[in-house]
């Protein structure tokens, strides 16, 4: 089966794409690389490249690529020449690859694809919808407010509280505020990134658990369940700039927590995220799990949890959703034409 990795993108999260397909191109040596670039133009990128190459603008010295239905096409001499590709992994995080963009391109141009579909996306893209899906699944999660820019209300928490924007992943603009003079501070950061913040109180001590999955065509595929090793949060560099980590332990829990976690996984998943290889950080707490966030193209696509990436994306593309196809016969215009 031969894959195509899209990264890039248009979004704050641009570069953390760029360094998640290099990485994932190491675990899938054989995929194409397929660029998107902040002007929204897709590029054939050979081999595997080094991050300059996109800083300088080098890669526009490739071929440029356009989508037809059913796949991305080179010019030709005489014609364009479709790539020999059969799904397309979508490794763009933040805005375009997460929130629906890239979905309903695939969709319309009828490209195979691993990653959320376009209801999924939306969901998981808006930590707001996040919450409230899960709370419609008996998921618990922490209490929240949201806050918009332009009408600041009290914060209805006592201190310490978080700060997270509404539609950014990979920890940008949030902050812990400790105290109300903090707080100011804090909401400028997140609002410079987004103009809708979501507030939580801060939990000293919550437990993290991050597990990565999918469903292959008969059953679940886990990664190892990680407890995370953080300081006050997991924060950009401790998610992005640790790839390099061979050997991730499993959580020291008892098997009984340990399938309380995959159930709630499994809960979350089926059937929004079918088709997608996804990640999803959980709080534990008194014995208590939490949904945290749902990170529908996580980097790497959580290589580093499982033990062999590339087994999980062949089952994951035999086992991709099938769009109904709706057949267009005019019936209701014939019969009216029949009336005249």
């Amino acid at each position: 089966m031969e894959f195509a990795i899209v990264f890039g993108g248009r979004s704050y999260e641009h570069e953390i794409s760029i360094v998640s397909a290099i990485a994932l191109k190491e675990k899938l040596k054989e995929a194409t690389l397929i660029f998107l670039d902040p002007q929204g133009e897709f590029y054939l990128i050979p081999n595997t490249p080094k991050a300059k190459l996109f800083t300088t603008q080098e890669y526009k010295d490739f071929p440029k690529l356009t989508l037809k239905k059913g796949g991305f096409f080179k010019k030709g001499f005489f014609k364009d020449k479709k790539l020999p590709i059969d799904i397309v992994i979508n490794l763009v995080h933040g805005a375009e690859g997460e929130d629906g963009e890239l979905a309903s391109l695939f969709e319309f141009y009828e490209i195979s694809y691993i990653g959320p579909r376009i209801e999924a996306s939306v969901i998981s893209y808006n930590k707001l919808f996040t919450k409230l899906y899960a709370k419609e699944l008996g998921i618990d999660v922490l209490e929240y407010q949201l806050i918009r820019k332009e009408n600041i209300t009290p914060i209805k928490f006592n201190y310490p509280i978080i700060i997270k924007p509404l539609h950014l992943g990979s920890s940008i603009g949030v902050s812990i505020v400790n105290e109300e003079s903090e707080l100011s501070y804090a909401l400028d950061i997140a609002f410079e990134f987004d103009d809708e913040v979501l507030v939580e109180p801060f939990i000293a001590g919550i437990e993290e658990y991050n597990l990565a999955g999918a469903k292959g065509k008969n059953s679940f595929i886990f990664s190892k369940l990680e407890k995370v090793q953080k300081n006050q949060f997991l924060d950009f560099d401790k998610k992005y700039l640790d790839f390099s980590r061979k050997e991730i332990k499993e959580a020291p829990l008892n098997l009984e927590v340990k399938e309380r976690f995959f159930e709630t996984f499994k809960k979350i998943y089926d059937p929004l995220f079918k088709g997608a290889i996804i990640r999803v950080d959980f709080f534990f707490y008194q014995n208590k799990i939490y949904l945290n966030e749902i990170n529908p193209v996580p980097g790497t696509l959580a290589a580093y949890l499982f033990e062999d990436v590339s087994t999980v994306i062949n089952s994951v593309a035999r086992a991709i959703p099938k769009r109904r196809k709706i057949p267009i016969e005019y019936r209701y215009i014939h019969s009216l034409g029949a009336k005249k």
